[in-house]
């Protein structure tokens, strides 16, 4: 199992929406280090940190775990979808998504502030400066440690 970060702007789609429809197809990824591990990397069962972006208070708020992974982010082929890629056709396409299915919200949120203050963390591609994927690989004592400041 590995673990990740994926990152929503709670007012497109936060953590109570996700509790609310359970499964929701992850898709808008336009960035290709994000969409290769989207592709290549996620499978079914790992664990993902919810995280809050671009709001009063970003952080981790919820846990969510892949239900199905790696797939074309049909989104891309639709001209009339906000996601829209010209360059992607069903036959070759350039985007993917995953579904991510709701496991709970957090007790609290851990702030990004508290996590960048956090020793254990330093390493963790989300405290380093210049890091804006809205998806990042999460080392599993990293995973350990923030569940540790709940």
């Amino acid at each position: 199992m590995q673990y990740w970060l994926m990152k929503s702007e709670p007012d497109a789609f936060s953590i109570d929406d996700l509790a609310r429809v359970n499964i929701e197809p992850w898709d808008g990824v336009r960035n290709y280090q994000a969409r290769n591990m989207l592709r290549d990397q996620m499978q079914v069962g790992d664990q993902v940190f919810f995280y809050h972006s671009n709001c009063d208070v970003p952080g981790i708020v919820g846990i969510a775990e892949i239900a199905k992974a790696g797939y074309p982010d049909d989104t891309a082929c639709n001209p009339d979808a906000k996601y829209y890629d010209p360059k992607s056709t069903s036959e070759n396409p350039r985007w993917y998504r995953v579904d991510v299915k709701f496991v709970r919200k957090l007790k609290r949120t851990i702030s990004l502030n508290e996590l960048k203050v956090h020793p254990a963390l330093t390493e963790m591609p989300l405290v380093r400066k210049g890091n804006r994927l809205s998806v990042t690989p999460v080392a599993s004592q990293h995973w350990h440690d923030i569940l540790g400041l709940e």
